[in-house]
């Protein structure tokens, strides 16, 4: 059975920011990519560049096409402003005059993308030549397919082909006052929302001579410089080696480090200069000036003049803005996250309901209590991620956890209710209990995080996947009762993703044990697919294996071959049925199996399921089905040759079918009977037991 489950529009009302009060202008947020020269700043708001007076006040609007427009900056003279715009489509230089006017368009180069957030943007105005006869931008032309490498190409103002400079890749860059050396950064993740990254992409600053290609590093740490920046006789930076992005700067003379802003709140983001004695830059949505002379700081109020179309309250459909689903225990509504906040919907009738309505805050991962009566989601509303919960027909929100930082994830729900497991950015599996909000740390992954947890259908017992030192990942069991933690497989190969079968007989789980290598077509190199396989693990000694053995033999007919009738063939069907119902009438009804894992030699009961190595992208255990997704090998720069399917194996017969050819994500109602499915905007209910 199909059902098309339809996501209603809700009201959501947006924030009224920046209204001007009848007295004074007041800041207007979200102010980005700052420059200064002379009198004034420049910046981008709303996809459009603006100027306003260096000391504040009300700014005018230089730009205002419908594609965006960004990083202005100022020309030494402070007479023209270069930036990178969309006016043919994709992102190019141009230049415009400081006071407005016509853009001139200075490249031509296909540019490439667009990129995901996280990849910025292709010909980004870095700056001008100390001389202001070209401006300095960072292009992906030659980047070889990789989308964080770019390389610094300069290009004349007036007009004529750029000229590449010598460093292979590089990030930000700013020429010294005599244009003969360069400070870069030769890696670039400026949009990426990695905070106090300590890994092989925390960028580090250079020193490049132009002259004579010598290379130095400076002013580095475990963590991120970035935003050169030369003033005289020291560089200026960004770095967040102290937790928050501050000002530091670099005295080329002695070496020496100083920092100079101390915001331990809120980064310091885009600081540009005017090269002279400046510094603008962005913070908490608004612009400062720190001048390097003086080591003063300051706020520069900036007030925008538009009609603030987009901050007026109005209804929004959340079909578009879904990030997160699920259903309830019995599928008859389903469980959807969508523009920060939760949201239950019908499946066919009755209305749509807001369960936190919250503004300013991100309500997210939320998850249907077993018993159906509550859910728990992660909310930022106290300004860190905490788990929450809220009635499932409507209440006010009640917080449980508190004093975490840094990002959490989903909260999963113990069979019995009395527990939720969630994890953190860095790797820790915890366990909270529910009634004396005791938390419990179950497990900590030093390499990666562990996002597979998954409880059992009775009992309390969680499970999942974590790193091992040969960098596999192996299965592992918590028990809740005695708070016990349990290791099922070896290392030898990688495994995640367990799931519990309904009954409790078995723990299903993807392992990586398929190797048949591809050959490339053009050299001989090989590339590895339909690597993974599903297995299944019996929890108890006297427990069958999933799938035994099958054969085929021989039958024959007793009668023919001389052979006597068994009593019970002698009697007509109406008589076996009789005596079917008088054996069992007043027989007590088969007891249930108290749920029980042998932990003995639990990693030798493993048993593959008959399915071939494929991509799988998910795995979870219905009524009688395993239900899980494959896709086709990943392309770089392409889309696979095969879109998402959603599949459904008969454990009875043995056989896959696909249940939804295109299937970008699923959720599995919790007595294993429906499946809702994401295909393309709409969310899909399909009852595979109908």
């Amino acid at each position: 059975m199909f059902i098309r489950l339809n996501v209603v529009a809700a009201p959501l009302a947006a924030c009224l920011i920046g209204l001007v009060p009848a007295s004074a202008p007041a800041q207007t947020k979200l102010l980005r990519y700052p420059d200064i020269a002379g009198d004034r700043v420049a910046f981008c708001y709303a996809g459009d560049i603006w100027t306003a007076p260096a000391k504040g006040g009300s700014a005018a609007r230089l730009t205002a096409h419908a594609g965006l427009e960004l990083f202005p900056k100022f020309s030494p003279d402070g007479k023209w402003l270069a930036f990178t715009g969309q006016y043919e489509g994709d992102e190019q230089v141009y230049v415009i005059p400081a006071e407005g006017g016509q853009p001139r368009q200075l490249t031509y180069y296909p540019a490439r993308g667009p990129f995901p957030p996280r990849g910025g943007y292709d010909n980004q105005v870095m700056g001008w030549t100390p001389d202001g006869t070209a401006i300095l931008f960072r292009s992906q032309r030659d980047a070889d397919g990789v989308r964080s490498e770019g390389q610094l190409f300069t290009v004349p103002a007036g007009g004529g082909p750029a000229k590449a400079l010598p460093m292979p890749t590089s990030g930000a860059g700013d020429f010294s006052p005599d244009a003969k050396r360069l400070a870069y950064s030769p890696l670039f993740r400026d949009f990426r929302t990695w905070k106090r990254y300590e890994g092989g992409w925390a960028q580090d600053l250079y020193l490049y001579d132009l002259t004579t290609n010598d290379v130095k590093s400076f002013a580095t740490s475990t963590r991120t410089e970035r935003d050169p920046i030369w003033i005289g006789g020291a560089i200026y930076f960004a770095s967040d080696r102290d937790g928050t992005l501050n000002l530091y700067a670099y005295e080329l003379a002695t070496e020496a480090v100083t920092k100079l802003t101390s915001s331990t709140t809120w980064d310091v983001r885009w600081p540009s200069s005017d090269n002279q004695s400046r510094i603008v830059y962005e913070q908490n949505g608004e612009l400062r000036v720190f001048d390097v002379k003086t080591r003063s700081d300051q706020a520069i109020q900036v007030f925008v003049p538009n009609d603030g179309v987009a901050m007026r309250p109005s209804r929004y459909s959340i079909e578009k803005n879904v990030e997160g689903f699920e259903l309830s225990p019995k599928g008859e509504r389903a469980l959807v996250v969508a523009r920060g906040d939760v949201f239950t919907l019908p499946i066919e009738k009755g209305p749509t309901r807001n369960l936190t309505a919250t503004s300013g805050v991100h309500d997210k991962l939320a998850r249907w209590s077993p018993d159906g009566k509550r859910i728990a989601f992660v909310s930022d509303a106290s300004g860190e991620d905490e788990i929450w919960l809220v009635d499932q027909a409507g209440s006010k929100p009640e917080q449980v956890t508190k004093g975490r930082q840094g990002m959490t994830y989903a909260p999963e729900w113990s069979a019995e209710g009395a527990h939720l497991a969630f994890s953190d950015k860095d790797g820790k599996l915890f366990v909270l209990t529910l009634a004396d909000r005791k938390i419990a740390l179950v497990a900590d992954d030093e390499r990666t995080l562990i996002r597979d947890y998954s409880w059992s259908p009775k009992g309390a017992y969680l499970a999942f996947s974590m790193t091992d030192a040969n960098e596999s990942r192996s299965i592992h069991v918590w028990s809740a009762g005695d708070a016990t933690l349990h290791r099922v497989t070896d290392e030898t190969f990688g495994e995640e993703s367990p799931a519990w079968d309904l009954d409790g007989d078995f723990l299903y789980y993807l392992s990586d044990r398929d190797f048949a290598p591809q050959i490339s077509g053009f050299e001989w190199n090989f590339a590895t697919n339909l690597t993974t396989g599903i297995f299944a693990v019996t929890l108890r000694k006297d427990g069958k294996s999933p799938f035994p053995p099958q054969s085929d033999e021989v039958t024959f007919d007793d009668e023919k071959a001389g052979g006597q009738k068994k009593p019970d063939e002698e009697k007509p069907d109406a008589d076996k049925a009789g005596d079917a119902k008088a054996d069992t009438k007043g027989k007590p009804e088969k007891k249930q199996t108290p749920f029980r894992i042998d932990w003995d030699g639990l990693g030798s009961r493993v048993t593959r399921a008959p399915i071939d190595g494929d991509n799988f992208d998910g795995l979870a255990v219905g009524k009688g089905h395993l239900v899980y997704s494959v896709s086709g090998a990943p392309f770089y720069g392409r889309d696979s040759y095969a879109k998402p399917a959603l599949k459904l194996y008969s454990l009875k017969d043995r056989k896959a079918t696909t249940l939804v050819d295109d299937a970008s994500s699923w959720a599995l109602s919790r007595d294993g009977t429906k499946v809702l499915v994401r295909q393309g905007e709409s969310l899909n209910l399909y009852d595979f037991q109908s």
